[in-house]
């Protein structure tokens, strides 16, 4: 008996052609994007993922994806530039970088440092120290000796305009209100911006009880800062303003003529060392001439510091003996010699004065 043989139209058919070649395809798509993630991983993953230290980078105005990639490559914080680039534009950061300085460790991945981009920058300052005592055309040459604020800080320094706070009386400049003190300001600050900060800190110093005791005094603000501005110029040593305060105040009370040197020299534009009593110097008229003129002058000599401007509440008017103070100079030495009557100020003239 012969067996019989299987029907080839009945054997198991694979699976057709086509599907094979997409299952191959499908296969290689697969590999080939892990293959590109693992690429892609590799690149966006941190340059140096064990460090520790951290680079300043900065991102200048003008800046775009292109740039701070190249920074980023050349500084060692990313493993490539063009990377970092195109991981900005499709995260949709490239416009969001902003400049100033930043810093960043190689240890971060490029996703971290975009973030870190895209939240802005620190902005590059400089220190500025304005020393008591410094007059306004001084602060205005170690600003532009900086860099900072631009030609127009001087012109706006003698018409503050609307940078005027109310209690600077109108025609007048900011001469004794740049409040001596260390100052971190932006690289690219203007002069209205640099203005701002330092009348800023004044208005700090202005506080109510300050202005409550003015007003006991019969002061105005003006007229407390030129006061304070002559203490600072006139003294050599802190210990000796409250009597210079004291002697300054009685000669108002009594409506003697205040005669400070200082003041003469800052209305004729000379410094202190410059006068000349044998040019005639003293004589010569002007607003801020308290020898020929009684009163106050018609403004600050300088910018005074806090001290001097506190001083003036607590003025040495008198001796033990409650015998106001009139006088005072200061010797070839050094010395500070206060007096009461206008004799012993000219024998002390003779003795501390004379070569």
């Amino acid at each position: 008996m012969e067996a019989s043989l299987p029907d080839p139209q009945s054997r198991p058919q694979g699976p057709p052609r086509w599907l094979k070649l997409l299952g191959g395809l499908l296969l290689l798509a697969a590999l080939a994007f892990g293959l590109l993630a693992w690429w892609a991983g590799r690149l966006l993953a941190p340059a140096a993922p064990g460090a520790t230290h951290e680079t300043e980078l900065e991102v200048l105005p003008g800046w775009g994806a292109y740039e701070v990639a190249s920074a980023l490559e050349g500084a060692g914080l990313v493993r490539s530039g063009r990377v970092f680039s195109l991981y900005l534009r499709a995260a949709g950061l490239d416009r969001s970088v902003g400049e100033g300085l930043y810093s960043l460790s190689p240890s971060l991945s490029t996703p971290e440092i975009a973030r870190r981009l895209a939240a802005g920058g620190r902005v590059r300052t400089v220190t500025v120290v304005i020393p008591e005592g410094f007059r306004a055309a001084q602060v205005a040459e170690r600003l532009a000796a900086l860099e900072l604020g631009g030609p127009e800080l001087g012109a706006l320094i003698a018409d503050p305009g609307d940078l005027r706070p109310a209690f600077v009386p109108e025609g007048v400049g900011l001469e004794g209100y740049l409040f001596p003190a260390s100052y971190e300001l932006p690289l690219q600050a203007t002069a209205e911006g640099v203005l701002r900060a330092m009348l800023s800190r004044f208005e700090r110093v202005l506080t109510p009880e300050r202005r409550a005791k003015l007003e006991a005094l019969g002061l105005s603000v003006h007229e407390w800062v030129t006061l304070a501005s002559m203490i600072q110029a006139e003294a050599g040593h802190y210990d000796e303003m409250p009597i210079i305060a004291g002697v300054f105040l009685n000669r108002l009370e009594l409506g003697m003529p205040l005669q400070s040197d200082p003041t003469v020299a800052y209305g004729l534009g000379k410094r202190l060392p410059e006068l000349s009593a044998l040019e005639g110097d003293l004589q010569r008229d002007h607003p801020w001439n308290t020898y020929t003129r009684t009163g106050l002058p018609v403004g600050p000599i300088g910018n005074p510091g806090e001290h001097a401007l506190e001083v003036v509440f607590h003025a040495q008017r008198t001796n033990e003996d409650g015998e106001p103070y009139l006088y005072f100079l200061h010797g070839l030495g050094g010395e500070f010699r206060p007096n009461l009557t206008l004799e012993d100020h000219n024998r002390d003239i003779e003795l501390f004065l004379r070569p």
